[in-house]
Formats: structure tokens, C-alpha cells, sequence
């Protein structure tokens, strides 16, 4: 079938499929969704997974084609079509096949896999994982699994918890679109806009996930974050999406705190902390961009979190050094952001900014002023802020004993290293 080149090793043959397996599965999986119906969504998995498979073989023992992707298309389309044209499998997977392809002659089918209709088919498919019959734990694990290309296992790892259990939120997912009948469309009026709320949070989550990895050995899971600005970036081409606020308010501020990835490590695999980051690292192209979005979120009257969190970013990167920082500015977004949604977590990071306005003591009593803060006592940040106010207090014996639970808390190496630096710098305070 393809163009015999230079036989590729077998490395080489694995890493060229898997990134094709990350950037194209997310595609395939949607278009052919388009053609089986949201209720076969696994089976348009398994056609991909089988044609990622071939590819794997094929190219082994033949050379890689000239037109890698061209061909897993190809051979996902004859896949396909090899299902609508056995009744077997059509009875067995209920499929409900539109009426071009009831045609007897499916030999000559042309499933759509152009880029615009690829594109439209991803846009559906994102409102389809992040349906309301989902819950919102399973929203996140189908976005990632069939728009992504994460496997089981990445997804359990990203998520602290393990593969049984991101197993069962697919199952549960894909059970509850095929009982509630969702249509693969992107919805229109006011179920746009409810569902649009779900599909923000998930890209969200998404990107906060990936900006500090709650477990395992990378301190930032950049492949998160790259995926999350995507489908930001895809929902925000289409014309029936583009003039909702939100969404360029949420690029903005994932594409802010995107620009600090450089200097948010350092050569220790230690987080460095934003008022010690070196801002020559800071990527200006990301910051504009930022601001390209910002800016564009402004021009409809509306007032979201999203906006809020990017403004407080974008005071961040336009600071030239910490002390330029405008935090009385900074603090009257956070009282904002608290007017709309008042949470513990919020009532911490407006404390943290309270530090900068007053001194660590206000901030201190603010905390501890805090009617709800019980439900933040495994929350690593809840310990770890308080050392730091513990420590400028002068409290020593409280810092380490806030630190030392916070290290109690953290499953993630690189989070324990942070904190262990921490607890070093104390001991020699």
C-alpha cells in the first residue's frame, strides 16, 4: 500500500505513530462519530485504534509512507466503511447511519475528512463529552480520551487517582449520552450558553491540571496545557462561538500564565516562586497574544471569573519587576472575584494579596477569620501560604509545622521538592 522508503526502525516507527496517535486520534475520532452516531462513540475509538495499529505494522515492515497522515485516514475510511457494510456489526452497534451512506453502494462513500468538516465535527464533539447528563469528572475524562488522544493511564495519572476508576467515568459518560439521545451538534440559544459553561470549566481544569501537576514527576504537564489552549483556540475560530466573552477571557489568561512556563523551574526542578521569577524568561509573544484576547473579551458587556483571573494576570506580566506589581488594583479584583462565588480557595489567594497591601499579620487574621477554612485542610497551598505568613510574622515553629504538614499532603515529587527548599531556607532563617 505505501511507498517502500529506507526501512525505519523500530523506535523510530513507534514515536512517528504515537505523535500522529496524539495530534490526529482527537480528529478521527470526532469525524467518525460524526458517521456512527454519539452512541458508538467507542467504536469510532476502536476504527482509529485499529488504524494506529496497522500504521505501527505496516510501516515496520515497509517504510513510512510519503503521507503518514493521508494514509492512517485512508485506512480509518476503508475501516469504516468495512462496519456500515456488515450487518453483523450494524445490529450489534445499533448504528444509525445517515441516509448518503444507507446507499448499497458504499465502495464509493466518501466520508468527510476534509479540514473544515473536521474541524466542525471537533467542535461537536467537545459539547458532546461536556454534556449536563455528564458529570463533571467524566466530562474531563472523555475530553481528554477521545479529543486528546490521553490514554487510560495518562488520564488516571493527571487525575490522582487510578485506571478502574477512569474506566468507569468513560463507561458512565458514554452510557449517559446514548440514554439522554445527545445530539452531535453544537447547540444554539440558551443551551448553548448553559452548556458552554461546561465546556469552559473542563478546558479549565484542563489547564490548571497541566500548569502544576498534582502528582507524579513533572512539574508542569505541558501536553495538558498545549491541548487545552487547542480546543480554546478551536472553539474560538467558529463564528457561532467567537462572540461569547468568556472564551477569549479564558485564552487570555491561560495564554498569561502559559508565557512564565520558562521561569517558573528551575534547574532543580524547584517552583519559583512569581515574585523570584526571572521575567527575561517570560515569552512576550504568549504575553501579546494574552492581551490580543483580553482585549477582545472587552468588547461585549459581561463580567466573568475568566475576565477577572486574565486582568489579574495581565497586571502581572505587565509589571516590570514584583515591586511595580499595582496590588491595591490586584486586591479590588480579588473582593470581585469573591462578589461573584465566595470559596474558601478564594478567600486564601485574596489573603495572599492582603500580605502585599497591609502585612503577613492582616493576612494572617484573615485566614484565620475564615468561617469555612476546614474544608481547606488537605488543600497543600492552604499550609504552605500560611508559612510563608508564618514566617514573615516571625512564628518560625508554626511556619515549619505548616510546612511539614503541607510536605504530609503532597504526592507530587516535584511540589515535595519545592517545599522541602522551603523548609531548608527556614531552618537556616
Amino acid at each position: 500500500m505505501p511507498d517502500k522508503h529506507s526501512i525505519a526502525s523500530d523506535n523510530e516507527v513507534s514515536t512517528k505513530v504515537e505523535h500522529l496517535f496524539r495530534h490526529e486520534y482527537g480528529k478521527l475520532v470526532s469525524a467518525l462519530t460524526n458517521t456512527f452516531g454519539t452512541s458508538n462513540i467507542q467504536l469510532a475509538e476502536d476504527v482509529v485504534q485499529e488504524s494506529m495499529m496497522e500504521a505501527l505494522q505496516q510501516w515496520t515492515y515497509s517504510g513510512e509512507p510519503e503521507n503518514p497522515v493521508g494514509w492512517i485516514y485512508k485506512v480509518a475510511k476503508y475501516k469504516a466503511i468495512n462496519v456500515i457494510n456488515q450487518d453483523q456489526l450494524r445490529k450489534k452497534h445499533k448504528l444509525l447511519i445517515s441516509g448518503e451512506l444507507n446507499s448499497d453502494e458504499t465502495g464509493s462513500i466518501e466520508l468527510n475528512f476534509d479540514n473544515a468538516a473536521i474541524v466542525d465535527d471537533q467542535l461537536r464533539m467537545i459539547f458532546t463529552c461536556c454534556h449536563l447528563c455528564i458529570s463533571s469528572d467524566s466530562q474531563v475524562a472523555l475530553t481528554l480520551k477521545t479529543l486528546c488522544g490521553f490514554s487510560i493511564p495518562e488520564i488516571a495519572k493527571a487525575f490522582i487517582t487510578n485506571e478502574e476508576n477512569i474506566n468507569k467515568r468513560l463507561v458512565r459518560a458514554r452510557k449517559s449520552i446514548r440514554e439522554a439521545n445527545v445530539h452531535f451538534e453544537v447547540p444554539s440559544g440558551d443551551e448553548l450558553r448553559s452548556r458552554l459553561d461546561s465546556v469552559l470549566e473542563v478546558i479549565y481544569l484542563m489547564f490548571n491540571e497541566g500548569y502544576q501537576a498534582s502528582t507524579g514527576m513533572a512539574p508542569i504537564r505541558y501536553e495538558l496545557c498545549h491541548e487545552a489552549i487547542r480546543l480554546g483556540e478551536l472553539m474560538i475560530s467558529d463564528d457561532r462561538l467567537n462572540r461569547v466573552s468568556q472564551l477569549p477571557a479564558l485564552l487570555a489568561l491561560m495564554y498569561f500564565n502559559a508565557s512564565r512556563f520558562s521561569a517558573r523551574i528551575n534547574d532543580k526542578g524547584v517552583f519559583v516562586e512569581l515574585e523570584q521569577q526571572d521575567r527575561n524568561e517570560w515569552d512576550e509573544s504568549l504575553i501579546s497574544r494574552g492581551f490580543h484576547y483580553l482585549n477582545l473579551s472587552t468588547l461585549h458587556d459581561e463580567l466573568s471569573e475568566y475576565h477577572i483571573l486574565a486582568t489579574i494576570s495581565g497586571h502581572y506580566c505587565t509589571a516590570k519587576h514584583n515591586a511595580d506589581i499595582d496590588w491595591k488594583s490586584v486586591l479590588n479584583l480579588h473582593d470581585s472575584l469573591i462578589a461573584i462565588s465566595d470559596t474558601p480557595i478564594k478567600r486564601l489567594n485574596r489573603a495572599v494579596v492582603l500580605s502585599k497591601t497591609a502585612d503577613a499579620a492582616t493576612a494572617l487574621r484573615e485566614i484565620k477569620a475564615m468561617p469555612d477554612k476546614s474544608v481547606l485542610q488537605t488543600y497543600i497551598p492552604y499550609h504552605s501560604v500560611k508559612a510563608e505568613l508564618y514566617k514573615q510574622t516571625g512564628d518560625l515553629a508554626k511556619a515549619m509545622e505548616s510546612l511539614e504538614m503541607a510536605l504530609h499532603l503532597s504526592p507530587s515529587e516535584p511540589i515535595r521538592l519545592s517545599l522541602l527548599a522551603k523548609l531548608e531556607d527556614l531552618i537556616h532563617y
